[in-house]
């Protein structure tokens, strides 16, 4: 059948980009059948339009072949690699520097299907499935993200993602959250991981100690209000949710999740650097 394009694709510009960041042909073994922008362009279709792995159209290669390539760098790391370096080249065409000194960390939760694995009751959200944790820059770029059951309170999660963070960035320093943060998480914060977290509080709170007339007809409940810093983050997961495949968390293992959530923000950021004339680096070819 003849191959058709489909709005997921890649453009020319945008594969110019991607391809020197993926693994290159081995030396030994079978020579490839299907080109990996094919492959990708495999991926990101399932990814836009949430459809299984097994209903791909018949103008792509089988989806045994598609997952099979997607399984392995996912194990890999493949994914999450090339997501950095795209992270980094964002960034820097935002007139900033590769390494981030700050972040905003926040939590969703999203339904589970019958595919099976680990999950939890989130009480607060009445949610039975597992939460999306991710520590982005103030660009809204995903520094980390970590898939957990939804019935680990946030302050808990967050340890899992700052855990050996400074690591990874060791120019961060500070870390906007919200009120799910408080307690010991703080402390534990700036003991462990050498990082100052905020808490960013509503401004009607706020206001309450100095001007509590202006606010004491004000509901939380009925009143929407943008929070400084806060609203970055959420901003991301409504990126996030443009793909239909993370509508819910259809994935058995966590770490598929994870590895959707990037492959995300990567065609995210690819649509941005596209709009500029490629650039290649060797320095950051990723070899396996």
């Amino acid at each position: 059948m003849k191959r058709t394009g489909y709005s997921s694709d890649l453009t020319d510009q945008e594969w110019a980009l991607l391809e020197p960041l993926l693994p290159g042909p081995r030396p030994t073994g079978r020579k490839r059948i299907h080109s990996q922008r094919v492959l990708v362009n495999a991926m990101l279709y399932v990814l836009q339009t949430g459809c299984a792995w097994r209903l791909l159209p018949v103008n792509f290669p089988s989806w045994g072949t598609v997952y099979a390539q997607y399984r392995k760098w996912r194990i890999r790391g493949v994914l999450k690699d090339v997501h950095d370096v795209l992270r980094e080249r964002v960034r820097q065409a935002a007139g900033r520097d590769a390494q981030p000194t700050a972040g905003i960390i926040d939590s969703q939760s999203a339904k589970t299907t019958e595919a099976g694995g680990i999950r939890g009751f989130d009480g607060a959200k009445k949610v039975n499935g597992r939460k999306r944790h991710i520590l982005v820059d103030t660009l809204g770029l995903i520094l980390k993200v970590v898939v957990h059951p939804a019935d680990l309170q946030d302050r808990e999660g967050g340890k899992l993602v700052l855990n050996g963070l400074k690591k990874q960035y060791p120019t961060l320093e500070k870390v906007w959250a919200d009120q799910g943060y408080t307690g010991g998480f703080l402390r534990w914060a700036k003991d462990s991981s050498d990082l100052l977290v905020e808490v960013v509080y509503p401004w009607w709170r706020q206001a309450k100690r100095y001007t509590p007339d202006l606010v004491e007809n004000v509901d939380p409940r009925k009143t929407f209000h943008v929070l400084p810093r806060r609203w970055i983050v959420e901003r991301t997961f409504a990126w996030l949710g443009k793909c239909r495949r993370l509508s819910k968390d259809y994935e058995a293992l966590p770490e598929s999740t994870e590895t959707l959530v990037y492959l995300a923000m990567i065609r995210l950021m690819l649509r941005r650097l596209g709009r500029a004339p490629p650039e290649t680096s060797a320095s950051h070819t990723i070899v396996m």
